[in-house]
This record gives structure tokens, C-alpha cells and sequence, in this order.
């Protein structure tokens, strides 16, 4: 899957199947879903890009003192472009790692 295939899974009621965690959090916050989206990222390894999903749902939330702490922990540079050009990178991102 391709991040533009990812983007139009959101036409679905659940998440594509095979996703890892960070890609399904994606997933739900693309949904509007983002208590259910943070739940899934709770006790994750930052190693694996959930800390880069956790910085943008920070960083949504307007919490961007909480979102640059992520940034860090994903070894990312606090993004500054729109919050949907920053989903559509993460999405293809992890989708091509």
C-alpha cells in the first residue's frame, strides 16, 4: 500500500489489516479518533515511529511543548508544515520503512 492508498482507507470503517501500531494510530487520528488513536501509542518503542505519531497528535492537540518532547524522542525536527501534509509524511514514511 501507498500512502495515497493509505489516505483513501479512511473511507472504511476499520483500518486496513497487517498495519503495525504506529501506522493503525495513524489511522484512527486521520479518523478523528484521537483518544483512540494516543491509547495505541501509550507503551510503545519510540524505535518503530510511534513517537513521530505521538508528536503530530501532540502537536494537533495544540500541546507543542509535548509534541517537541516527541519530536525528539522520534529524532525529527518539530514539523512547521500543515498538520495534513505532516500525516501524509509519516504515512509514507512508515509506510516505505
Amino acid at each position: 500500500m501507498d500512502a495515497q492508498g493509505f489516505r483513501a482507507s479512511l473511507e472504511q470503517e476499520a483500518p486496513p489489516t497487517g498495519l503495525g501500531v504506529p501506522l493503525e494510530a495513524l489511522w484512527w487520528a486521520g479518523k478523528g479518533e484521537w483518544h483512540r488513536s494516543h491509547d495505541l501509542l501509550q507503551d510503545q518503542d519510540d524505535a518503530n515511529g510511534s513517537a513521530w505519531v505521538h508528536a503530530w497528535l501532540h502537536r494537533e492537540e495544540g500541546d507543542l511543548p509535548n509534541a517537541r518532547y516527541w519530536y525528539g524522542r522520534a529524532g525529527k525536527p518539530p514539523s512547521e508544515v500543515s498538520l495534513t501534509d505532516e500525516w501524509d509524511e509519516i504515512a509514507a514514511g512508515l509506510l516505505t520503512a
